[in-house]
């Protein structure tokens, strides 16, 4: 049997600036199309040609790729990676992403951790819904933050979990993170996850939560940054960065 942290490589880092995404909008074929050195970029929708990423070269300092969802209820774009995360084997994990929206109305979108890995990703009906002041949580495990303008605090990140020894919460204002996004302005969104399934969610640099038990402590997790249309309004959502990192599991 391997001995855990026996080199240095023992730290997994994910980092993707996304400063040289070429222009991957109008694609025709279905998803996964490949995007950056990690990602699958990924969902519903995908193969239209008004849909997927492209690399901002107006308003794009630091490297931004934008994702766009084509025009159809429930069709989304996002990135994800490989379902290779074991929060009691791996964790810490940490992921944090630096996101912005053109515009705070009809979409919903989802950053972090869960057990659902399709090419055909969606929010709405896979992982976590919002409408008025009720979370559905559709993922039997999940960690992450959820924006959905179908809530009545339709601008604020809210907490999402499911699957760890305490109960997911379905009341959005238990789970309100008081911090809403504002159209065109960065944030910077961060979580860290303990072996023991205990979740931390970060706004800005300021703790906003902290749940002992979020998250299961057995059960693969990939992570997901999904952004999703609503109604006939394309959803766009720009990203400036994404990092994850997590502890190797030797015995793997």
């Amino acid at each position: 049997m391997a001995i855990q942290g026996q080199s240095g490589r023992g730290r997994i880092e994910i980092f993707d600036d996304f400063v040289g995404q070429g222009q991957l909008v109008a694609q025709t074929t279905a998803p996964p199309i490949r995007l950056g050195s990690y990602f699958n970029l990924v969902g519903q929708g995908l193969a239209e040609t008004d849909s997927g990423a492209i690399r901002l070269d107006s308003d794009g300092l630091s490297g931004v790729v934008q994702l766009t969802t084509t025009n159809e209820d429930i069709h989304a774009a996002g990135l994800q990676t490989a379902t290779m995360f074991d929060v009691a084997l791996m964790a810490p994990l940490v992921m944090e992403a630096r996101v912005r929206f053109a515009a705070i109305t009809t979409g919903e979108s989802f950053i972090g951790f869960s057990d659902v890995n399709t090419d055909l990703a969606i929010v709405e009906g896979a992982i976590c819904h919002g409408d008025t002041v009720t979370l559905t949580l559709t993922a039997s495990d999940i960690c992450g933050f959820l924006m959905a303008t179908d809530l009545t605090d339709g601008a604020d990140w809210h907490s999402v979990f499911n699957g760890g020894t305490t109960t997911g919460v379905t009341i959005s204002t238990s789970n309100d993170l008081d911090d809403a996004a504002v159209a065109g302005e960065w944030q910077v969104l961060r979580m860290e996850i303990d072996p023991n399934g205990t979740a931390r969610w970060y706004t800005d640099g300021a703790l906003k939560k902290t749940v002992a038990g979020a998250v299961s402590t057995t059960t693969n997790l990939c992570f997901n940054c999904i952004t999703e249309s609503k109604t006939t309004a394309v959803k766009t959502m720009d990203v400036d960065y994404i990092y994850i990192s997590a502890t190797r599991n030797w015995d793997a």
